[in-house]
């Protein structure tokens, strides 16, 4: 404990430090309080859109922390501007030009990110148009619907204006945060959105569970196995396999220009991150759409639909090895890395430079990707588990799945931010056993 107190000391004796954590409280209080701003024409004491709440419309009222689900102007939060950027980042891998582009430096940098605000804007209008409809479809617009009918002649202008004005509003606010304040802001905004819901699911949870005899004794072992679960999860997003890498002396006059020492280059068991589940969750999300309202194939759907059915686990943990490699082999390139090692006079022990460097690199990539793939579709499953072992259906989604895994990346890389500080000033780190290491590598996709 007293090592804590004087942790904590020491980061708010640090005027930059403690500057970026209010600057960041204060943007996430500003986006929280525009997250229950509810759109014009919506009456909010006739909303029911909870019971529409799987697939990717549950994936994204949860990066929106709740406000897809209460019609706010936010409603659409950041999944815009996370759509563009992975369309960008995947555009940079597989066009020529625009992976030139990206090796300009910061003046590549910067038209890459102009176009990813000018695509954020297009999906953003599409979005919203699209959500007009689905609050049509949910709520009718008649005088027994949430829409009043007195706006309903303005209600699709005024709500795309205002929720592409919101998405962009969001997106500003995650630059700020991001310039100005503490961590990532596109990552804080989301991890802020997942947190959010985490009181109410929890209160819910402890009142299910306080109604049944004996059921506290059960709560308590959810919440150990939930710490464990998060102990693992850390360990799969900090995993590494060290390749050894030496580097030749160099010999300049009468000096030594470094060399001589082993390093190593840490290469990630998870390096697609969240993006394998956040893809197969939109695949699996396509077969409802198509078979909607359909009774004869009521069956299919469920299995597509429903994250406890047993044909859902398997068919989406299957989809999750799939992209989980597919993307890897997108966003590794073990050839760039070969040639970066020659450039600097390094060399694998054992290994010629060049191409062998590469297959070697290659096939010890391939080796760690599929136990990471396996993890990684176990932890898609777990709230599915959870559920039908019978935690309840809000408190379930914490166990696994895209959000535990971007609230333990994001946590992580924020705490090794806040580390870095202290060290920069001869202060002790955040902790005694070993500095904490954030997702960072060569190979690792951001959200």
């Amino acid at each position: 404990m007293k090592k804590l107190t004087q942790t904590l000391k020491n980061i708010w004796s640090i005027e930059e430090l403690r500057s970026k954590i209010l600057v960041t409280l204060l943007l996430i209080f500003i986006y929280r309080i525009g997250s229950h701003i509810v759109l014009p024409g919506i009456d909010p004491t006739k909303l029911n859109l909870e019971k529409n709440n799987g697939g990717m419309l549950g994936l994204i009222n949860s990066f929106a922390g709740g406000a897809f689900n209460q019609a706010s102007i936010l409603a659409l939060g950041i999944m815009p501007y996370i759509s563009a950027s992975i369309f960008m980042q995947l555009m940079t891998v597989l066009v020529p030009s625009f992976a030139k582009l990206q090796k300009e430096g910061e003046s590549g940098r910067k038209k890459i990110n102009q176009w990813t605000r000018y695509l954020t804007v297009a999906v953003t209008l599409v979005q919203a148009s699209a959500y007009v409809g689905y609050l049509h479809t949910m709520t009718g617009s008649g005088a027994g619907g949430a829409i009043r009918p007195e706006y309903a002649p303005y209600f699709w202008t005024s709500t795309v204006v205002l929720l592409t004005a919101g998405t962009l509003f969001v997106m500003w606010l995650g630059e700020k945060i991001t310039d100005k304040g503490l961590g990532n802001g596109t990552s804080l905004i989301i991890m802020v959105g997942i947190l959010g819901r985490l009181p109410r699911n929890f209160m819910e949870e402890l009142a299910l569970k306080s109604e049944r005899t004996g059921q506290i004794l059960i709560f308590i072992i959810e919440i150990a196995i939930l710490i464990a679960i998060i102990m693992g999860c850390i360990l799969l997003v900090q995993g590494t396999r060290r390749i050894a890498v030496n580097y030749a002396k160099q010999i300049v006059g009468n000096r030594q220009l470094g060399g001589g020492a082993r390093q190593y280059l840490p290469i990630k068991v998870n390096s697609a991150g969240v993006m394998p589940i956040i893809f197969a969750q939109a695949i699996m999300f396509l077969p409802t759409l198509l078979f909607l309202n359909k009774a004869t194939t009521s069956g299919v759907a469920d299995v597509f639909s429903n994250h406890m059915n047993l044909g859902y686990m398997a068919i989406y943990s299957a989809v999750v090895i799939g992209f989980t490699f597919l993307y890897t082999a997108l966003i590794f390139n073990p050839k760039q890395i070969a040639d970066n090692l020659k450039q600097n006079n390094g060399f694998v022990p054992g290994v010629k430079p060049g191409q062998p460097t590469a297959d070697y690199i290659g096939a010890i990539m391939d080796k760690i990707t599929l136990p990471g793939a396996i993890l990684l579709a176990l932890v898609g499953i777990l709230p599915g588990i959870a559920q039908r072992l019978g935690v309840s259906a809000g408190f379930s989604t914490f166990f696994g799945g895209t959000s535990l895994l971007i609230l333990v990346g994001v946590v992580l890389d924020t705490l090794q931010q806040v580390e870095t500080q202290l060290l920069m000033r001869q202060y002790d780190g955040l902790m005694k056993g070993g500095r904490i290491q954030g997702r960072q590598t060569v190979s690792q996709a951001q959200i």
